[in-house]
């Protein structure tokens, strides 16, 4: 596989309880459950991803902390999710000091972009969980990434803090990534019944035309239930709304990827 093969695609919003870590899940297992390989990277310090993929870390293990200070590489920390057919590099609250050493060093934005060159090798498709916030650890993402997807939740506020997040995708593409795309946005935790979730919905539909992926996931109980028990929800419960939604989520955005030829 060549480099350019691979797609590095950075699910980000720093607006919390959106369904970023849930969507940079599923959206893994359901590119893995279509036969691609697919690396999922922690870059949260809640470490959200790495508990629902049912990984329980002992004290001191080493994290993607550890590679973004330098200490360890990228490809050393893979450990494979065989339940999901996925890849996964965790993370923990330790990487609150990787941000801190991070904002001492002149390329501060590049660390996570070198050490992810050996491994686009690998995969088909490499998905990073962002943290809540517009810090240098998602600047790190995406400086890294070939695209962003946004999870956006169709509430009252939910276009507040968008500006900020899409000037600081400018702000990449005119500095250090001019080759970052906003993959799309995509309306999460969606209720039917809600006629503000519609409100909003045909307003992200004016604003971001094409943006706006066409699959919309439903807010779903089996959805919420599946990350404590260590799965994604197409494990947890196949037959689910938000297990098809998900998996139609990765047919989606593999269509969107170079006519779906990744």
């Amino acid at each position: 596989m060549t480099e350019r093969k691979c797609r590095i695609v950075a699910v980000a919003n720093q607006k919390g309880g959106v369904g970023k870590t849930t969507t940079a899940l599923n959206l893994a297992a359901g590119l893995a459950e279509l036969d691609r390989r697919v690396l999922l990277i922690d870059m949260d310090p809640q470490g959200n991803s790495t508990t629902g993929c049912g990984v329980e870390l002992e004290q001191h293990e080493a994290t993607v902390c550890e590679v973004l200070m330098g200490e360890q590489d990228a490809e050393s920390l893979v450990r494979r999710i065989e339940a999901m057919k996925i890849d996964l590099i965790p993370a923990n609250g330790d990487l609150t000091a990787a941000e801190v050493a991070l904002l001492e060093l002149d390329d501060r934005a590049g660390v996570l972009k070198q050490e992810l060159r050996p491994l686009r090798e690998r995969y088909h498709h490499i998905i990073i969980d962002c943290p809540p916030a517009l810090n240098v650890l998602t600047l790190n993402a995406l400086t890294a990434a070939d695209g962003v997807l946004i999870p956006m939740q169709c509430e009252y506020y939910a276009l507040e803090g968008l500006t900020a997040l899409i000037n600081t995708i400018e702000q990449v593409q005119d500095s250090v990534n001019p080759a970052l795309e906003i993959e799309g946005l995509v309306r999460t935790m969606f209720d039917v019944r809600n006629n503000l979730s519609g409100a909003v919905s045909r307003q992200l539909q004016e604003h971001f035309g094409d943006k706006l992926f066409t699959t919309v996931v439903p807010r779903n109980v089996r959805v919420a239930e599946a990350p404590s028990y260590g799965q994604s929800v197409i494990q947890y419960d196949r037959e689910s709304r938000g297990a098809i939604a998900y998996l139609g989520l990765a047919g989606e955005y593999l269509r969107r990827c170079a006519g779906g030829r990744l």
